[in-house]
């Protein structure tokens, strides 16, 4: 039987009379890539929100590596963190640290101990698997939209997470970039047996990453499986509109 790494039951969300999110179900499997699809504005960002503590559901299961995440104090919370790489959307690095820095800088927060030539080694282990090793004293404002997008992946995985959040991966970005951005997400599931939710808009970053994709609908799942599965003949028209309004290349 394979390990759940992730099991939603029953989530809702609102804020104030803005029902968000009306009754999510989803799992994720470990090693798995799992897509989560919708336009902007369905609860795609609120889902993970409530993943990882940042707002507390107003009814249902959020469980995640074995814990009730909305019951978790404080400290649990902040381990529970540690266990998770968030990669945001805006990349979220520091303007005035060196690539080298901004990577230390999860380590000198939370790795006690650590030696300088440890932390380099860290350092120079995730800049490589991201391939920009080369990078590693230039400054944020130098590097191009997806070198940023890499850094910051590198950024979460020098923490060695169980499960990666992706946050629209490969908005803003050029369609040479997104692919490379599409393929990164899956060497990384295999270079560091990672488990990964990835929220986008994007039909073509889904294709290329998702084993399973989940299509968000007024507040539930309203379609799941294979990408093929879903958009091959999708019963429901909202989840057609969709893809319709998407590019496939």
């Amino acid at each position: 039987m394979r390990e759940k790494v992730v099991e939603v039951r029953g989530l809702k969300k609102s804020f104030g009379d803005l029902d968000v999110l009306t009754g999510v179900d989803l799992d994720l499997y470990k090693g798995e890539n799992v897509v989560v699809l919708g336009k902007s504005g369905t609860g795609k960002s609120v889902l993970i929100k409530i993943m990882v503590g940042l707002l507390t559901q107003d009814e249902g299961i959020m469980n995640v590596l074995g814990d009730e995440v909305s019951n978790l104090t404080a400290k649990q919370l902040n381990d529970l963190r540690l266990k998770i790489g968030f990669s945001f959307q805006a990349s979220a690095l520091y303007d005035s640290m060196t690539v080298r820095e901004n990577l230390e800088f999860p380590l000198v927060r939370n790795v006690k101990g650590l030696s300088k030539a440890e932390k380099n080694k860290m350092v120079e282990e995730v800049l490589d698997a991201v391939g920009l090793l080369q990078t590693i004293n230039q400054m944020p404002s130098e590097l191009s939209g997806g070198q940023r997008k890499r850094i910051g992946i590198a950024r979460t995985l020098i923490l060695k997470p169980e499960i990666m959040l992706y946050d629209e991966p490969t908005a803003g970005l050029d369609p040479i970039t997104c692919s490379d951005i599409n393929n990164l997400i899956n060497e990384v599931r295999e270079n560091f047996n990672t488990s990964s939710i990835i929220i986008t808009h994007d039909l073509t970053c889904a294709k290329d990453t998702g084993d399973r994709v989940a299509v968000l609908l007024d507040g539930v799942f309203g379609a799941e499986g294979k990408f093929e599965e879903v958009f091959n003949n999708p019963q429901d028209q909202r989840v057609k509109s969709f893809y319709d309004y998407n590019f496939i290349v």
